[in-house]
């Protein structure tokens, strides 16, 4: 069971309205790095965790970030309060409102459409989606996961703070970052206490496989370093198309019926390369066309 405390989990003071901030900090609101995915990633892990403490880590964290959502979503309107005053009660003249409307580089859907206030909706205006919830119901794949969705979501906060001089909002975004970096370190602690947490799930890899480095771009750049040389990797400079030796070929072995016709398919789909034929692209060709078939 939610109850909902009045208080926002840290104070919101704005210095003044500004519109086109609020349009940018809507990325953290509806955005895919944003509060509202992260909270349903996290809740809909815990409802599905096995572990007792993974699953009571999780729906705080959750809940954690539905009363961050709340905090951004209240910066966004008061951001927008002058805005949403004037489309209401249109004080201004048609001019000055549509300037307004356009030149903040706020989006047509959340002036017109929202009214200013907070919407689920990214800062170019797109629509929130449970796409951006990717779990898979395995820890060491979700945790990962998480880990990941935090590191992003605190380098967004990063290019929100650098990209407002107001105090009060620099000051809750450093908080709102913050907790990003605690979360982490939250679920990497929860990854590590895992043991045997790599490679992610049940079944092993192919021990001849598991240590291979492909090094498939070659030429001027090429580097090495513990991430594809030294004793834990075997390397391939190849080129050696079918690893396992084979012939690198796609085969399928298929019932009498089913071979006969697709005999009779290819032979009637078949090219015949002797053949040099007429095409549209010669009868129609002009300058810049490169070579072409003659034409008798």
């Amino acid at each position: 069971m939610f109850m909902h405390n009045k208080r926002l989990q840290y104070t919101v003071r704005v210095s003044e309205a500004n519109p086109r901030l609020a349009c940018m900090l809507l990325e953290q609101f509806g955005g895919a790095d944003g509060e509202l995915a992260a909270a349903m990633r996290y809740f809909t892990q815990g409802l599905g965790e096995e572990d007792a403490g993974r699953k009571d880590m999780l729906l705080d964290i959750a809940t954690e970030e539905l009363s961050h959502l709340e905090v951004i979503g209240s910066i966004v309107a008061m951001l927008n309060k002058g805005a949403k005053a004037q489309l209401s009660e249109a004080q201004a003249d048609e001019a000055e409102l549509y300037a307004m409307v356009g030149q903040s580089s706020t989006s047509a859907k959340e002036s017109l459409l929202f009214g200013g206030g907070p919407a689920l909706v990214d800062s170019a205006g797109v629509p929130w989606t449970a796409a951006y919830v990717d779990s898979r119901s395995e820890p060491t794949v979700d945790l990962r996961s998480n880990i990941a969705a935090e590191s992003r979501a605190k380098i967004v906060y990063e290019r929100l703070i650098n990209i407002t001089d107001d105090p009060g909002i620099k000051d809750a975004l450093n908080f709102l970052m913050t907790r990003e970096i605690a979360h982490q370190k939250s679920f990497e602690k929860a990854l590590y206490s895992i043991e045997n947490n790599f490679p992610p799930g049940k079944l092993p890899g192919m021990e001849e496989y598991a240590s291979l480095y492909v090094n498939a771009s070659q030429g001027e750049g090429d580097a090495e370093g513990p991430w594809n040389s030294g004793e834990q990797w075997d390397r391939d400079d190849g080129p050696t198309p079918a690893l396992d030796g084979g012939p690198g070929t796609a085969s399928v072995l298929l019932d009498d019926d089913d071979a006969d016709i697709v005999a009779l398919s290819s032979a009637r789909t078949q090219s015949d390369p002797e053949i040099d034929p007429v095409t549209g692209a010669d009868l129609g060709a002009g300058p810049g066309a490169g070579r072409t078939t003659p034409v008798d």
